[in-house]
């Protein structure tokens, strides 16, 4: 099932919130060899874990970690203005309408139905909260799994080669999107609401999200 919990409630889950940090580990420093930090824990954190982001996480039926994704409004700090400021090409990048998603991670036994799922969530995000775009900093491995998942985005700026090429780019809502990533993630629309709805305590209402918008 997909979960949505804020930084400051992964206390409450304490067998998902050291499976995720100990995946992400082992995907991003053992076998991507990023220059990340791994504490005694063996949790693989950054700064951007302390600033109480939004994380959507499959949770597997023993509640251990599937997949995450975190998300932080571009109103304040990202690691797209921190770090990769070369990629946002025509200026800063700051909207309360465009959300940073980065660490995207998958356990070592995840499938592409659970990667689906945790893009679902995202979707479920934007349609719930309004939000025009996903703003995401790449690499070259996610290229495939984008274009698989039927939602490839629109490239903003890339450095590096083959391997090494990072890219930033943007993910804008659409009806024929989540579709595409329930079909992958092989969830009904009901049941995905449902699981928003667990989390936050009411369904996804778009209209009514776009309603506050203009008001």
């Amino acid at each position: 099932m997909l979960r949505y919990v804020y930084g400051g409630d992964l206390d409450k889950y304490p067998r998902l919130k050291t499976t995720m940090f100990r995946d992400r580990a082992a995907q991003f420093c053992d076998r991507l060899g990023w220059d990340v930090s791994v504490d005694t824990d063996g949790f693989e954190r950054d700064e951007y874990d302390e600033m109480n982001p939004l994380y959507v996480i499959w949770q597997c039926a023993n509640g251990t970690h599937g997949g995450s994704m975190r998300f932080l409004p571009t109103t304040g700090p990202t690691m797209a203005r921190d770090h990769f400021a070369n990629l946002q090409g025509n200026g800063d990048i700051q909207s309360p309408f465009i959300w940073e998603s980065t660490r995207f991670c998958l356990a070592p036994a995840a499938d592409s139905r659970i990667a689906a799922a945790v893009m679902l969530g995202a979707a479920e995000l934007m349609r719930a909260f309004a939000l025009d775009f996903i703003l995401g900093i790449f690499d070259a491995r996610m290229v495939r799994i984008y274009r698989k998942a039927g939602i490839p985005p629109e490239v903003l700026g890339s450095a590096g080669q083959g391997r090494t090429k990072i890219s930033l780019g943007l993910w804008p809502y659409s009806d024929h999107s989540r579709l595409m990533l329930r079909r992958g993630a092989r969830v009904s629309s009901d049941l995905s609401e449902a699981w928003f709805a667990r989390s936050f305590g009411y369904l996804p209402r778009p209209e009514i999200a776009a309603a506050n918008r203009a008001a």
